[in-house]
């Protein structure tokens, strides 16, 4: 295909592809010319230009198809115009023979078509230069419209249109021919010859003035006959051209007014002319034949829609500068409309009406008007209602019987009022708090208006007004607790009126459903006020019989509103609620049959109606309240229900008794049972289940009622999968037209939803996308509820059972005749698809085979159902059943039937049923289970795909291809080329009025890109094949004029953009999506959103530049499509800010606020200006309602720029689509919200990418380096400026966001220096301005939410350091200090507005932000202390003020403003932290609560309270210890307000501790709960907790740690220290931020002190205690030398006892190893004891020894080394051996000495037998321990010390042994001394312990050679190394002592063989 790539098409190449290939390269070809011509070279073209026409003219034979033939006419029509013109008029010939020629087959019509397309796109380009050759042209193509089939009127007709568009007013003298040829098609039978007549009129209208003047009449007729029988597209078509056609009548375009002298309409003639079609339909004026025979009957609903759509075009194209003048016309108009008799004729038909006339009150009045004019029309609908009231109030009031006509007034009025209050109330709502004028201004009165419809006669108006309340208060949450009030006021007053307790109850119900849009609540006490007058309804209802209907249902209404406030209100009311439900039902069966035998049908109308009341209210709780839900509640809710569900059983008799009015009643009750079993588990109604299917399945097999019924459920479609919507048409669902369009649906009541259905939806959440709940009509109702139920229980019923119901269902099919049989079996499906769900949800299986057959039979018989609704339910419950069996023969079964079907059927039923059969076996198979089908499946589909013969085979053939490729993924893989070819080939031929194919076509393409998948972004040639074959795909389908085929092309190149970035070219895609912004079909847009926000992601800079050169395009020159873009120099973005105020659609509006996001992250820092433009203008588009504060320093600005705009206003007058190119109203409150979130966004942005924005001085040198340089800080006016007017908006959104863009602008330029003043901050300049902004959130009407916001930034702008002069810092501090007397007051201004929990969060906000400056206030004043201080004079503070430096305040100005309230604010602050506590704790705990609530939290409000702490707890903590700090633990409280500088506080303190013993208490008791908070938050920080919260946390703890009294509490319980510890190094591990890891150890260093200052205070005290120990225990030594001998013996064992006592609780090592004093007492006791005379009396030595030797025993198991002369009992000796070893080997050198010296002693003993073990067993451990020496000499003189002690040892060893072992003693001593000696080498740098080593050595050895001198001749000979290093050593030493010099010694060598022999007797 790349050859065909050049100006000509590349014939030879186009001859060598196969014939099937040649459609697609001449499209690729053409597509190529139409992008290559434009930019080519004329001269090239010229060139050319006779061999490309040839080569086009050509193609025009050759039977191109339609978006072939398209292009082709483009390209020569483009060709013409750039080329020369002369051979234009022979091609016109030729195309103009061609369209002439009598050939009529079938082949010949394409040639025909590209013929008409090359003359329409002649004109269209060419216009007038064709000159007079229209005439010719125009009756050529009018003949041929006379003969032509649909495709070819439908092109013919669009030619024409084209042409007109060309000429212009040239053409006027065909005009009239046009208009009698084409007005005729307005009602041809196909659909798009309709639409394409509807094209061609609407451009005719735009130069033919007799359209609008003479003709006006019958062109609406025409229309209106025209929308009879339409489908969507024509009645959007249709309503274009009458709404044009109508507005045009009403103001013509100024040119045809010039030319001819024209009569213009007037309003009234317009409107009257619209409204016959909306009441009369196409039937005309006069001719009532029709009407006659069909006796009245109504419109036909399309007309109705039709027409609806009409208005709004006709109000739309006059523009809301017109409506807003016209207002009131327009809406008496239409709401004359839905009061007219013909548009009300059945209820069903006064809904459908009533639908209409919203929706056009809706999208004009919502779309057109700006906020202001919103609320001008919010006044005009008020007094229409109350025009409308006071005439029924005459009526009703009039009791003379002249009010015949009167009655019928009072319930025509009924549907205006709902119109007029719906509207007002969506009015209301939309507008948010920006409604408050509406409210407020007495004069309009709004609230007493609707408050007076509440008595209304009819039901349907009081629901209304009850809706419209609701609405008032979800704007507008201040009015809900007095709107309520004002109502339960009422109600007790106007008990005796049934209207007023009708719909006052109503109201009530309304107000407390919509208390979950008002998050601040209301208050608790509202709850107890519903229940009592719930209460007293209930228990009056039967006093008066004239009331008890409205009395009963108001009860239980009013209760089951009470539920939806949830489980935190209910759960103190529950158990009285048990008792009502009790009590409404019979409790037994013979009470139940009691009941049956009394009673008149007026009282049990009354007992069902309050059942079903009650039944209401408890699937209202059921439903609201899930956390009561325990199983013994449920319990007792099954009491009731089992009674509810046994008299079903004995309703029918009663309704025979009592007659058929009762059923309505007896159908609520069964809805409302069914309602709430749907929500209860179905095990606790197992045993009811029998009774329980009986029922559901009478109810939707419809059994029960008369034989004419025919109503079905509305699930179906819900049920249905929703990707099948193409084929059931339901897409219309997601149009614009949605709330009307739903009333063409075909199953029953679609669209019909009114509140008055069922008045408990009044206080339900509304479904999303709903504007007002809608309940349908009490029978579709029940038939639904039936149906959900029934799938619910189905899975919990037995086969045996499931058998039963199936083949009950096959039967009830077979009985029901005709349309009731349709009825029937949707309703059967619907239920059996619910089933099937059900199974699927609960993983269960369907049953065994006889149940599987029995569904399979019921389906299979379906799938050939001429129904395709049926069809659809069919294949989706196919492919359900395959799911739940789950088994491969059942599948392979299944999908063998449908293979055999559709091989043998000819008859498109079946063979549509069948292959969507197939589809949906795949879809919920999947892949895996069904690919051995997968070849079959897909051959048999691409067969039928191609069947030309039926358009509806190949939608449904190609819908089950793309969910085949969908749920097939990979494994289709194999089939992608054939299937791309194929829809490729249909792309190009199926004509584009068969749009169903092309969507299907559209799905396949997006299905097959999925599956192909990342692989599209390779090279190889099958690849770059498929790509090329889906872009051209796109390419096809983007062209085509179907906003849903257009939809589908965008999502494929969507995906195809995913896949393969580079090959989807956004120079053409990105413009072809603006357009579509701009487009009148929603899904259309959606998929340009979408598609935007996908491209935004990767490549936001080429999406702006792309959309900003459309806008030059269409600015430079005409191009030919007008395009109505409104792209300015704002770009794409301003375009999607502009759709945000017009777009309804959340999917859509989410979309473009993420397009938005993507690309304000990518672009905002790059284009800063920009954004903060456009930021800006939405911003400041403000509606003054109420005169908004005005912004103190640009005040003659804003003056300015406000004229500016109120020039702009008066001159959007224009008419047409002109208004479009304008922005038509102020950017609204919602898109202003998100334009201050946007600003946010931007100064975070610039944070994270340059400090420099941060930085005016680096910011103006920047600026003046290059001047396009742009920094943030240069725009801080434009920032400060944006945050005021959003600050002071009347919207409480929107002054939230500006609130916290004020707070994000404070916080990040608080430091920023001014160049020009130093010592100043640039902040400083726009103190007003924050005062300004903060002030008006302080007023008592302002909401809490924004008032607790605005603590938070009052607290960030006194903490900024910005302010420095104290008088500046009042204005705001003074804002702060009158919250904090609304916080001691106890009441705030919202206590009886909000909820408790509302007063809660405003507290707690002014406490924290007092908090915060308390904290920064303390650290001003510790760094000022810190500093040197000057010596300033009170007086001159403020001369000297500028030198203080920038940000440093006077040390004690903040404290100064702080000071005062200290008092009040520790104790509220110490109150928070108590609540805080206490909340905290774990549920199981809650019973330790206190029952009455906290200082700040009621009881009930605990859960919402919770949060509220949660987010204010850290810095209250911080403050509290500063606080504790400053006054030594608020010790001296009562003393604090006399001592006005705290800081000298703790001095007098700490000398007077021993006074503060009774102050004890408070401080632990604040330590514990300080420390508590701190621990409890540490242990389990929650991830979403700021990171701030922890350093709050860490501080508060450091802060209080530094306290003495705190000191001492942590190191007293050394429990709480350890587990402080132990939480701070999980807290160090866990997380990152240095700051935090940095206060970690500041608070573990602070508690180390806290243990150091005890240890030294307890050893402070220890010194003494230790003296008077050692005194007492050498008295207790000396005790037994004064007794008798057995004295002393009886006394001896207390006192050793004592003694060794002492010995081991005190004999501790010291660090410095001193011996403390008790230790070396007790050793000289025990002495003192062993030596003791007594020892030696032969009475008591036995004893005496046994005693002492348990003493040394006692004194060893202490294990202290350091013990006295031991005993040699063979016992103690093992023990004492181990001791000594271990003590040898310890690696303390102090223990190893004291041990040497024992052992030294133990060796000496005298008592030879004694010492020789010990010499045995420790000796040759000792030797070891010396040689080692050698190999590691002492670093330390202790370890010096142990080795001189051991040689010592040795030494004396030698000393002791006999002459004869001397040699071998001394040939250990002597080596190892030697080898102590230092080499001359070494000693110089040896350091000074080894020295000392080795001079020890030398002394030790010239000591020992003159003891010993024949042995140590020996021991030296032996080794004669030993002896030159010896040799050497003692010449050094000698050198040195002679010349103090070092000298060299030998080298150590190893060692002598001697030592060997260690084991040595020494005897």
């Amino acid at each position: 295909m790349e050859l065909a790539h050049s100006l000509l098409l590349n014939e030879d190449a186009l001859a060598q592809i196969t014939e099937a290939k040649r459609p697609v390269f001449i499209f690729e070809w053409l597509r190529f010319l139409d992008k290559v011509l434009v930019a080519a070279n004329k001269v090239d073209v010229k060139e050319k230009q006779k061999k490309l026409v040839e080569q086009l003219t050509g193609l025009i034979s050759s039977a191109p198809g339609p978006p072939t033939r398209k292009l082709l006419a483009k390209n020569l029509a483009t060709l013409y115009s750039i080329g020369d013109t002369f051979t234009v008029f022979q091609t016109l010939d030729k195309c103009n023979d061609i369209i002439k020629s009598k050939d009529d087959t079938p082949a010949y019509l394409p040639t025909k078509l590209a013929a008409v397309a090359c003359v329409g796109a002649f004109y269209e380009k060419m216009g007038r230069m064709l000159g007079s050759s229209f005439p010719d042209t125009i009756n050529n193509l009018l003949k041929a419209l006379k003969s032509a089939e649909s495709q070819g009127r439908g092109e013919i007709l669009l030619s024409l249109q084209k042409v007109l568009s060309g000429l212009g007013g040239a053409a006027a003298s065909c005009h009239r021919d046009i208009y009698k040829n084409a007005r005729s098609l307005l009602t041809d039978r196909s659909m798009a010859v309709r639409c394409a007549v509807a094209k061609c009129l609407l451009e005719l209208q735009n130069e033919a003035v007799f359209m609008w003047t003479t003709e006006l009449e019958n062109v609406a007729t025409l229309c209106f006959k025209a929308l009879e029988g339409s489908n969507y597209g024509v009645r959007v078509a249709v309503a274009k051209l009458l709404g044009t056609v109508m507005a045009t009548a009403l103001m013509p375009k100024q040119a045809a007014v010039m030319r001819q002298n024209v009569k213009r309409a007037t309003l009234d003639e317009v409107l009257e002319l619209m409204a016959t079609g909306f009441l009369r339909g196409g039937s005309g004026f006069l001719k009532s034949g029709g009407e006659m025979l069909k006796g009245g009957a109504s419109v036909s609903r399309e007309v109705r829609v039709g027409v609806t759509q009409a208005y709004v075009v006709f109000v739309t194209t006059l523009g809301g500068q017109w409506l807003e003048r016209n207002f009131a016309t327009f809406l008496s108009h239409v709401l004359d409309l839905v009061s007219h008799p013909r548009a009300t004729q059945t209820h069903v038909e006064a809904v459908y009406s009533r639908r209409c006339v919203s929706f056009m009150l809706r999208a004009t009045l919502g779309g057109l008007l700006g906020e202001k004019a919103q609320i001008a029309a919010g006044k005009e609908i008020c007094q229409a209602i109350s025009k409308q009231m006071r005439a029924v109030e005459a009526v009703v009031n009039d009791i003379s019987g002249e009010n015949k006509a009167g009655a019928a007034d009072v319930s025509a009025s009924q549907h205006v009022m709902v119109c007029a209050l719906k509207e007002l109330g969506s009015l209301v709502q939309s507008l948010s708090a920006t409604a408050s004028p509406l409210i407020q201004e007495p004069s309009i009165g709004l609230l007493e208006t609707v408050t007076s419809v509440l008595l209304h006669p009819s039901m349907a108006a009081r629901l209304a007004a009850a809706w419209c309340l609701r609405c008032v208060a979800g704007a507008l949450p201040y009015q809900l607790s007095p709107l309520l009030d004002r109502c339960a006021e009422r109600i007790n007053n106007l008990k005796s009126s049934p209207e007023a307790v009708s719909g006052y109850s109503f109201a009530m119900a309304a107000l407390l459903g919509g208390v979950h849009q008002c998050p601040l609540g209301i208050p608790h006490s509202k709850g107890k006020l519903v229940v009592s007058i719930a209460e007293d309804l209930l228990r009056t209802a039967a006093q008066n019989s004239r009331l008890s209907l409205q009395r009963t249902q108001a009860g239980w209404l009013l209760l089951g509103a009470l539920m939806t406030l949830g489980s935190s209100l209910v759960r103190y009311h529950l158990p009285k609620m048990l008792l009502l439900w009790r009590n409404v039902f019979p409790r037994s069966q013979k009470e139940l049959e009691a009941e049956k035998a009394r009673g008149d049908s007026f009282t049990w109308q009354v007992t069902l109606e309050g059942r079903a009341g009650a039944l209401c209210a408890m699937r209202s709780f059921v439903a609201h309240c899930p956390e009561l839900l325990t199983e013994d509640v449920i319990r007792r809710l099954m009491t009731p229900i089992e009674c509810a569900m046994t008299m079903m059983s004995q309703v029918p008799a009663i309704i025979k008794v009592h007659g058929a009015h009762l059923k309505a009643s007896a159908a609520m009750v069964r809805l409302r049972l069914y309602d709430i079993l749907a929500l209860l588990p179905p095990k606790t109604y197992e045993g009811s289940f029998n009774a329980l299917l009986r029922e559901l399945v009478a109810e939707f097999t419809l059994t029960d009622n008369s034989a004419n019924t025919t109503t079905t459920t509305s699930l179906l479609r819900s049920l249905c999968h929703y990707d099948d919507s193409v084929l059931m048409g339901s897409w219309l669902q997601e149009t614009d037209h949605k709330s009307i369009e739903d009333q063409l649906q075909p199953n029953s009541a679609s669209g019909s939803g009114a509140l008055e259905h069922d008045p408990s939806s009044i206080y339900l959440r509304i479904p999303v996308g709903e504007a007002i709940p809608g309940p349908l009509p009490l029978g579709v109702s029940v038939i639904d509820a039936s149906v959900a139920l029934f799938g619910v229980v189905f899975p919990h019923v037995s086969f045996k059972h499931r058998l039963q119901m199936l083949d009950h269902f096959a039967e009830c099919i077979k009985q029901a005749k005709g349309v009731r049989q349709q009825a029937v079996q949707l309703n059967i499906f619907t239920a059996v698809l619910s089933a099937l769900k059900g199974l699927a949800e609960n993983k269960s299986t369907l049953g065994p085979e006889e149940v599987r057959k029995s569904a399979l039979a019921l389906v299979m018989g379906a799938l050939d159902n001429p129904n395709p609704i049926l069809r659809c339910a069919a294949g989706e419950a196919l492919g359900r059943m395959a799911q739940v069996v789950g088994e491969a023969t059942f599948i392979a079964r299944m999908a063998q039937t449908s293979f055999d079907k559709l091989k043998s059927a000819r008859d498109v039923v079946s063979r549509t049923g069948h292959s969507l059969a197939l589809g949906c076996l795949h879809r919920y198979v999947g892949g895996i289970g069904s690919g051995q089908h997968l070849k079959t499946s897909v051959s048999i589909l691409l067969a039928l795909a191609q069947d030309g013969s039926s358009h509806e085979v190949q939608t449904w053939a190609l819908h089950s291809l793309a969910l085949i490729v969908d749920s097939s993924g990979p494994m289709y893989r194999g089939y992608v080329e054939p299937t791309l070819s194929l829809v490729l080939t249909l792309l190009l031929t199926v004509p584009p009025s068969h749009t169903e194919v092309h969507q299907c076509l559209g799905r396949c393409l997006g299905a097959l890109i999925t599956t192909v998948g990342p692989e599209l972004q390779g090279n190889g040639a099958t690849i770059s094949t498929i790509r090329s074959s889906c872009l051209v795909g796109c390419a096809i389908m983007q062209d085509h004029s179907d906003s849903l085929v257009q939809a589908a092309a965008i999502s494929c190149l969507q995906q195809l953009h995913m896949f393969a970035p580079r090959h989807v070219n956004l120079s053409s895609l990105v413009p072809c999506l603006c357009v579509h912004l701009c487009s009148s079909h929603l899904l259309l847009r959606r998929a340009a959103v979408a598609c935007l926000r996908q491209l935004a992601q990767r490549e936001a800079a080429e999406v702006c530049e792309y959309a900003m050169s459309l806008a030059k395009k269409a600015g430079d020159g005409k191009d030919n499509t007008t395009i109505n873009l409104n792209i300015t120099e704002t770009g794409l973005e301003g375009v999607l800010f502009g759709m945000l105020d017009r777009e309804t659609d959340r999917k859509l509006c989410s979309d473009i606020h993420d397009t938005l996001g993507h690309m304000l992250s990518s672009l905002a820092v790059e284009k800063l200006s920009h954004w903060l433009k456009l930021c800006k203008d939405v911003l400041a588009a403000t509606t003054d309602v109420g005169g908004a504060v005005v912004f103190e320093v640009e005040k003659d600005e804003e003056d300015s720029e406000k004229k500016d705009e109120m020039d702009d206003d008066t001159m959007f007058t224009g008419l047409g689509d002109d208004h479009k190119s304008k922005p038509s109203v102020a950017p609204r409150w919602v898109t202003r919200v998100f334009a201050a979130d946007c600003l946010c966004r931007i100064i975070l942005l610039c944070e994270n990418v340059d400090k420099a924005h941060f930085d005016l001085a680096t910011a103006r040198s920047a600026q003046a380096k290059n001047p396009k340089g742009d920094l943030l800080v240069l725009h801080l006016s434009d920032l400060i400026r944006m945050a005021f007017m959003a600050a002071t908006d009347h919207s409480n959104q929107l002054r939230m966001a500006g609130l916290q863009a004020l707070e994000d602008i404070i916080k990040k330029f608080a430091s920023v220096p001014e160049p020009e003043f130093p010592g100043h901050v640039i902040l400083e300049q726009y103190q007003a301005n924050v005062g300004a902004a903060l002030r008006p959130a302080f007023s008592p009407d302002t909401p809490s939410d924004i008032t607790a916001k605005a603590c938070q930034v009052c607290s960030t702008w006194i903490g900024s350091g910005v302010v420095s002069d104290l008088n500046d810092l009042r204005r705001v501090h003074n804002l702060l200090v009158s919250s904090l007397d609304k916080v001691q007051s106890g009441k705030s201004s919202s206590s009886q507005l909000y909820s408790e929990s509302a007063t809660t969060m405003e507290k707690l906000a002014v406490l924290k932000a007092w908090a915060e400056v308390y904290v920064v206030a303390m650290k001003i004043k510790k760094e000022a202390e810190a500093k040197p201080a000057k010596p300033v004079g009170r007086g001159d503070e403020d001369e000297d003020e500028n030198d203080l430096g920038a940000d440093v305040l006077p040390p004690d100005s903040l404290i100064i403003l702080v000071q005062p309230e200290l008092p009040s604010l520790s104790r509220l602050w110490l109150a928070m932290l108590r609540d805080y506590a206490l909340l905290t704790l774990p549920p199981e705990f809650s019973s330790q609560l206190p029952p009455d609530g906290g200082a700040f939290y009621t009881p009930e409000t605990i859960d919402t309270a919770r949060l509220h702490y949660r987010g204010s707890w850290a810095p209250v903590l911080h403050a509290v210890a500063l606080w504790l700090n400053s006054t030594g633990f608020g010790v001296n409280d009562n003393q604090e307000d006399v001592s006005s500088t705290p800081s000298k506080v703790p001095s007098t303190l700490q000398g007077g501790s021993s006074s503060t013993k009774m102050l004890d208490e408070p401080v632990k008791d604040r330590m514990h709960l300080m420390l508590g908070v701190s621990i409890e938050f540490l242990c389990f920080p929650r991830p979403e907790e700021p990171i701030e919260h922890v350093m709050s946390c860490l501080q508060a703890l450091s802060t209080l740690l530094e306290t003495p009294c705190a000191k001492a509490h942590m190191a007293e319980d050394q429990l709480l220290a350890v587990e402080l510890l132990n939480v701070l190094h999980r807290l160090l591990l866990t997380r990152d931020p240095l700051a935090v890891q940095l206060h970690v150890t500041t608070v573990v260093q602070e508690t180390i002190r806290a243990a150091l200052d005890h240890l030294q205070q307890q050893r402070a005290n220890r010194d003494e205690s230790a003296r008077l120990v050692a005194n007492t225990v050498s008295i207790l030594a000396k005790l037994p030398s004064l007794c008798s001998p057995a004295g002393a013996t009886t006394i001896l064992p207390t006192v050793l006892f004592l003694i060794t006592g002492v010995l081991k609780e005190t004999a501790i090592k010291a660090a410095d190893n001193s011996v403390p004093v008790p230790v070396s007492a007790a050793l000289q006791g025990l002495k003192t004891i062993i030596t003791s005379p007594l020892t030696r009396e032969e009475s008591i030595q036995t004893q005496w020894t046994s005693l002492v030797r348990s003493t040394l025993a006692s004194v060893l198991e202490y294990s202290q080394p350091a013990s006295s002369e031991l005993v040699g009992v063979i016992v103690l000796q093992k023990g004492c051996m181990d001791r000594f070893r271990n003590a040898l080997n310890s690696s303390d050198p102090w223990v190893q000495a004291r041990c040497y010296q024992l052992l030294l002693s133990v060796f000496q003993h005298s008592n030879r037998a004694l010492s020789t073990p010990y010499i045995h067993a420790l000796a040759p451990l000792m030797v070891e321990k010396l040689k080692a020496v050698e190999r590691s000499r002492p670093g330390t003189a202790a370890e010096l010390q142990a080795v001189q002690e051991g040689i010592r040892v040795l030494e004396n060893l030698v000393s002791m042994g006999e002459e004869k072992n001397r040699v071998q003693l001394l040939a250990l001593l002597v080596p190892t001394l030697i080898s102590y000696l230092l080499d001359e080498n070494a000693i110089s740098s040896a350091p000074q312990v080894s020295k000392n080593l080795h001079d020890f050595a030398l002394q030790n050895l010239m000591r020992i050679g003159p003891l010993y001198p024949a042995a140590f001749k020996t021991v030296i000979s032996a080794a004669p190394e030993l002896k030159t290093r010896l040799e050497s050593a003692i010449r050094a030493n000698q050198a040195s002592n002679k010349a103090k010099a070092a000298a060299s010694q030998a080298q150590p060598t190893v060692q002598a063989a001697p030592t060997i022999k260690l084991k040595t007797s020494f005897f």
